[in-house]
């Protein structure tokens, strides 16, 4: 009897541990999903709220599409061609416009000097860098030396002496790698003696000019 007394009290405390673990469970409720709204198989929107928004544009602009110089940023009247009025003197050589000095060097007038002799010498050389410059020497209107390359060293030519003024042009052919066209002149008499010497700074295109008066003996 005791061994059957024992037993059923341990099934009754079985049983009470079972009823309270599963009351200690979450209840469980059911899920309910509604039913979406239909699509509409022409593809319209469902009305909803509509969201006023205030017209930024009062005017619609009326474009043509087609003439593709419609649009306008500014008045006709304001409407200017990038560089009118602009001038730019030929002579200035790209170089001078670009990566030279950005000076325009004119015709340049070296003054005058007087000889006895029949001829004299005229000598040049770059007295600045040596960049290439080059020179047209002109006597009188005449092409006495077409291209003489200035370097470091004097370089030059005789010429023969009118009665009364002779002129003398030099014209920059270049300005060399590095603007303006640099130069010294020394001029001799018929005797070797030095008797004028100068400097010029000349852009492309541009002269020296020095006037020589013969005297008479």
């Amino acid at each position: 009897m005791k061994k059957l007394f024992f037993l059923f009290i341990v099934l009754f405390c079985s049983s009470v541990v079972i009823v309270s673990a599963q009351s200690d469970l979450p209840t469980a409720k059911p899920l309910k999903i509604e039913s979406a709204n239909p699509i509409d198989p022409l593809g319209k929107p469902s009305t909803g709220p509509v969201l006023n928004m205030p017209s930024l544009i009062k005017e619609q602009p009326n474009v043509n599409m087609r003439d593709p110089n419609t649009v306008k940023m500014l008045r006709d009247e304001e409407l200017v061609q990038a560089g009118t009025g602009l001038k730019i003197d030929p002579r200035i050589g790209p170089g001078e416009r670009l990566g030279g000095s950005g000076q325009f060097f004119a015709d340049q007038y070296l003054g005058d000097v007087k000889s006895s002799g029949k001829f004299i010498g005229i000598v040049c050389r770059d007295h600045e860098y040596v960049d290439g410059d080059r020179v047209k020497i002109y006597m009188n209107d005449m092409v006495v030396e077409p291209n003489m390359l200035l370097t470091g060293a004097f370089k030059g030519v005789n010429v023969d002496l009118q009665d009364g003024f002779n002129r003398l042009d030099f014209e920059a052919l270049n300005h060399g790698s590095s603007a303006p066209n640099t130069a010294q002149i020394d001029v001799y008499n018929d005797k070797g003696e030095l008797i004028y010497s100068n400097k010029w700074l000349l852009s492309a295109g541009s002269k020296a000019t020095l006037i020589v008066t013969k005297e008479s003996m």
